[in-house]
C-alpha cells in the first residue's frame, strides 16, 4: 500500500464508528490485534471518509433494496475490467463464503447461470464501464422491464461507486490479503 497507516490512526478513526453494524468485521480483525482490510486502513488517514463509507454502505453494499448476489456480481464486473486486485479477491471470498457461487468470475461469463436481472445489470455495466454518456437506450428499456426505478438508482450509484473504489485501491495499490478467504458469516444483507 502506498500510504502508511499506524495502530493509533485505526483506532481514533474507529472509536465514533465502533459500534456502527456497517463496521463489525474491521472492529473485530482490530480488537483481536489484526488490522483491518487495507482499504479501510487508508480511509482511517482521513476518519470522515471511513464513516461516509459505510453509510455508502447502508444505503447500498451490503444493504438497499437490489439483491445481493446481483451487487457482487456487478462489482466483480467492475472490478476485474478495472483490473482491481483488492476488489476482485475480496468479492470472490464474499460470494463463496455466502454460497453465491463456486467460481464467481466464470460465472460472469456463463449467462445461464444468471437470471435475466443479473444479466441485464451486468450489460448496464458494461456499457457504463465503456461511455458513461452513450449507453444504449434498449439497455434502459429492458432495465426498467427488470428494475423499479429506485432499484436502477441504487444500481446506478453502484455502478458508479464500485469503479470509484477501484480506481482510489488501484492508485494506493491495496492489496486483498486473503482476509476473508473461508469465513463463513461476511457481509450478509438483512
Amino acid at each position: 500500500m502506498r500510504v502508511t497507516v499506524s495502530d493509533e490512526q485505526i483506532r481514533a478513526a474507529f472509536a465514533p464508528i465502533r459500534h456502527r453494524p456497517d463496521f463489525r468485521e474491521s472492529c473485530e480483525l482490530f480488537e483481536q490485534g489484526k488490522r483491518p482490510l487495507e482499504m479501510i486502513q487508508a480511509m482511517c488517514l482521513r476518519p470522515e471518509l471511513v464513516a461516509a463509507f459505510g453509510q455508502f454502505g447502508g444505503a447500498v453494499y451490503p444493504g438497499g433494496i437490489v439483491e445481493q448476489r446481483l451487487k457482487e456480481l456487478v462489482i466483480l464486473e467492475s472490478s476485474r475490467r478495472n483490473e482491481c486486485q483488492f476488489c476482485t479477491g475480496t468479492h470472490v471470498a464474499v460470494m463463496r463464503s455466502l454460497g453465491m457461487a463456486d467460481a464467481p468470475l466464470a460465472t460472469l461469463d456463463t449467462p445461464a447461470d444468471l437470471s435475466a436481472r443479473e444479466q441485464a445489470a451486468l450489460r448496464y455495466t458494461r456499457a457504463a464501464m465503456k461511455d458513461s454518456n452513450r449507453v444504449p437506450e434498449e439497455i434502459f428499456t429492458e432495465l426498467h422491464a427488470l428494475f423499479t426505478d429506485p432499484e436502477l438508482v441504487e444500481l446506478t450509484f453502484l455502478v458508479g461507486f464500485i469503479n470509484m473504489l477501484n480506481m482510489f485501491n488501484n492508485l494506493l495499490q491495496v492489496t486483498y490479503n486473503g482476509e476473508y478467504d473461508g469465513v463463513a458469516e461476511l457481509h450478509r444483507m438483512p
